[in-house]
Parts: C-alpha cells; structure tokens; sequence
C-alpha cells in the first residue's frame, strides 16, 4: 500500500491575500488553494513546507493525518488570550506543544503512534477539520478543555513520569463539547484515563452567554467610535474583517465574565490517574456488559418473534423454497439455504428438530439432483447425507 498524507490548513481571522495564495501555489501546483486555506494529499510524497512555519505566518487552524497512524492538529489563537503562566502547566513533549509567535499563541496536539490501524486505513482526513476547528472558539473564550485534553493525551499514552502531577482541572470536564469529544477521538485518549480525570472537575454553572440580558451588558460597553468602526467595515464590503473584530471581542468579554474556580480539588500525579483508572475500567466493563446483553436480549426478542411468524404458516415456505430451488440457479440456491436456516430454528422453537429434517428429507428427495444445492445444505449443517 503506498504512503498517504493529508494536509489541510483554514484561515479563520481575516482570508488570504492574492500575494499570499501565490505563495503558497509556489509551493504545490496541485493543491486547492483559496482564500479560506490550503488543502492537499500526498502519496509517495510530501509537503514541500514546514507546518509550524505556515502557521506562524498564514493559518488559525491545521490538520494533518497519515497512513502511518500518525495525525495532529494545530490551532492559532491572539497572545491576548492567555497568559503564559495559565499555558505552562499544560505542555507536554509531544502530545500538546505550545509555541509563542509575536503575535499568536500556537497549539499543536499530535498522536505519534496508534495501533488502530483501521481507522487510518479507512479516513483521508477530510473530515477533520470541520469537527475540530471550533475548538479555537472555546480557547478564545477561555475554555481550557482543550488543553487538559492535549496533557492527558500525553499521560494516557506514556508520555509523562508517573510522579508528574496534572494541571488544575478545568470545570465542565465531565461534560464535554463536541468539539472537544471529537480532540478525544482524534488523540485516541484513555477513556478510563479520561473518566478518572472528569471525576476531579467541577460543574458550570448552566448560563446562557448569549442571552437578551447579556449580550445588551456586552455592547453597552462598547464606545460610539468602536461601533462607527465595525459599521464603517461593513459599508466598505470588509464584512468579515467586521465579524473578525466583533467575535474577537465578545469571546474576550465572555472569557473576563467566566467565574474563577479555585483548586479547591488536589492535584493527582499520573500514577494516582492510572490507579483511579483501573477502577473507571472496571464500572466501564460492567456497564458495556450490561449493555451487551440487553442488546442481545432484544436481538432474541425480535428473532423470536420473527420465527412464530414464520412458522404459522410454514406449509407456505416450504412451497417458497421450493420455487427458489427450482430455479437452478446460484442465488436461487443461496436464497432456499438461507430460508431452510430460518426454518430449522422455528421448528426447533415451536415443534421439534425431528420434524423438520423428516421434512427436509422430503425437499431432498424432490431435488436430489441439485448438486450445487445439496452441497450448500451440507456447508450450512442442515444435510448430512
């Protein structure tokens, strides 16, 4: 199987110049490049740039997978948001890197190695992008879910000495976005780790940040010339530049009114995680095989069912089966096998197993020379000889 590579990059804040899309055109001939991003694959090749580079300079946001089981994401987000002192304690060596251009806060979560190869065999990374990019929303609102996520990834996988001790855990942990239920998945994090570590997160108040209320306390205070500006945008046909400006601005204001959260909850070392782990497994077994066999219950119910219906009128199938085989064919032949299977199962549930291999014997009889059918019967157990 050849290499396969995929690359996507968005812009989100303001879109590409033309100078900037001929920049990038000198780098690939054959990527769809528009003023909204850069998208290409790769097999027996790469991409002639460096990411990270990309991203100091063009990109908010980046994903990238390969066939290797190798996949990362990387968002871009104003140095206003955050404090490098909030940052630090969430970094790890590979799992979540955090860079610091002059203007932007870069984050870069990457899985180095899954052993679900399925997955990479099956996804061209084309989908990413549209279920991980508003995470960027939330870190511009001050949600550090994100973050956690990207440092327990790190622990889940190994990364991380068993004394290192995890960052404050943000609240609303156990009630994940679906962004932030899709960096799960991406990360392939430890869903016992990561239940261990919801069982440290407090609740959020339940508020509606954009309620009538709200937003009205929001622009009353804006200025008058603040407001003239973005109208002013908006009338010189720059209405993204518009909704650039007003976005950022409610993000920073929502973030200011999150209430604070003390670390009223101790911090637990990776070893106390894995230990809290073990017990999360436990429940998680117990409740998958709760699960299982209620399906399975159901499953039964429903064949059940399916059999008496069969069965009140089996003189009826039997003559369907008989047309089935009749027909001489390959299908034909499928087909009577597949209904002689059902049947042997409603007899057995309704009346006996003799019974119908006295039946059987019969339809045998009536086309003993079906070889390719009598063959099927003995494949499928029903026909000895």
């Amino acid at each position: 199987m050849s290499e396969y590579q995929y690359y996507e990059f968005a812009t989100i804040d303001r879109p590409l110049t033309r100078a900037e899309m001929a920049e990038l055109r000198a780098v690939s001939t054959r990527a769809g490049i528009t003023p909204a991003g850069f998208v290409n694959h790769y097999e027996w090749g790469d991409l002639k740039a460096e990411p990270a580079d990309w991203m100091r300079r063009y990109f908010d946001a980046f994903v990238y997978t390969a066939n290797w089981c190798s996949c990362r994401l990387a968002l871009r987000v104003p140095l206003s948001t955050f404090r490098k002192t909030e940052l630090k304690p969430f970094a790890t060596e590979y799992a979540l890197t955090i860079e610091a251009s002059d203007e932007h806060w870069i984050f870069d979560w990457a899985l180095a190695e899954s052993e679900d190869y399925d997955r990479f065999a099956e996804e061209d990374g084309s989908s990413w992008m549209r279920r991980l990019a508003p995470l960027r929303d939330e870190l511009l609102r001050g949600d550090l879910r994100p973050l956690y996520l990207g440092w327990l990834a790190g622990a889940s996988h190994g990364e991380l000495r068993e004394e290192a001790l995890e960052p404050e855990v943000p609240p609303g942990l156990s009630e994940l976005s679906l962004p932030q239920q899709a960096l799960v998945e991406f990360l392939e994090i430890d869903p016992d780790m990561l239940a261990a570590a919801m069982a440290g997160s407090a609740r959020v108040p339940k508020t509606d940040a954009d309620d009538g209320a709200r937003l009205d306390a929001w622009l009353g205070e804006w200025s008058r010339d603040e407001m003239v500006a973005v109208l002013k945008l908006i009338t010189q046909g720059l209405g993204q530049e518009a909704e650039r400006r007003v976005r950022s601005r409610h993000a920073a204001w929502v973030k200011a009114q999150r209430p604070s959260f003390s670390a009223a909850v101790r911090r637990r070392s990776v070893a106390e995680l894995r230990e809290f782990a073990k017990t999360a497994s436990g429940v998680r077994l117990e409740h998958e095989a709760k699960g299982r066999a209620k399906l399975e219950a159901e499953r039964r119910r429903q064949r059940e069912a399916h059999l008496r219906r069969l069965m009140a009128d089996v003189d009826k199938h039997w003559e369907a089966i008989d047309v089935q085989a009749k027909r001489g064919s390959a299908s034909g032949y499928d087909q009577a096998v597949r209904a002689l299977v059902d049947l042997a199962e409603g007899y057995e549930l309704m009346s006996s197993r003799d019974e119908f291999e006295r039946s059987l014997r019969q339809f045998v009889v009536r086309h003993a020379t079906r070889g390719a059918l009598l063959r099927r019967l003995t494949e499928a157990g029903l026909w000895s000889g």
